[in-house]
């Protein structure tokens, strides 16, 4: 789905102020849960805590609506957690996120997620598109030329009514 849809999704979820609410917000109850032992979220609280911000965010963002009917999974956390980790200085002893890198954290896992599943539905609805044009064109017989603009044009639909779709 490459880059551009990826930073269509990071921009859309970093500047929803829903997103931000919803970081915050948890970020605020992963603190109370560890009553208030460390100045941030440790990595053995990330999972969970993405589970409740997915529960938050599925009702108010559309996006996540759309796109992430599940909660992110441990492998989905693990990747974005080394995402995040790669870009601070001061290596993975104790990793504890303050606010902001625990929302960037979250914008690394929604983002793939959408974009995750975003790709999913392009590699579901285009074959099945071209099968019913390919038939159709088998059973109208109007040309190889037509037939293969008529596939090439769905493609492009499908494309790019999805890249639409991951913006606000």
């Amino acid at each position: 789905m490459g880059l551009s849809l990826s930073k269509r999704v990071v921009n859309t979820l970093q500047t929803s102020p829903e997103f931000d609410s919803a970081c915050t917000t948890v970020f605020a109850d992963c603190l109370s849960l560890s009553q208030q032992a460390f100045a941030g979220v440790r990595s053995y609280q990330l999972f969970s805590a993405t589970e409740r911000l997915h529960a938050i965010l599925f009702h108010t963002v559309p996006l996540v609506s759309r796109w992430v009917p599940d909660p992110p999974g441990r492998i989905q956390v693990d990747q974005a957690l080394k995402a995040v980790i790669s870009r601070r200085t001061g290596g993975e002893e104790k990793i504890t996120l303050d606010e902001a890198q625990f929302k960037e954290f979250e914008v690394e896992v929604f983002a793939e997620a959408v974009v995750s599943m975003a790709g999913k539905e392009v590699l579901k609805s285009v074959p099945l598109g071209v099968v019913g044009i390919a038939g159709f064109g088998a059973v109208v017989k109007p040309g190889k030329d037509l037939v293969a603009a008529a596939i090439g044009a769905y493609a492009l639909g499908v494309v790019t009514s999805i890249y639409f779709s991951l913006g606000k």
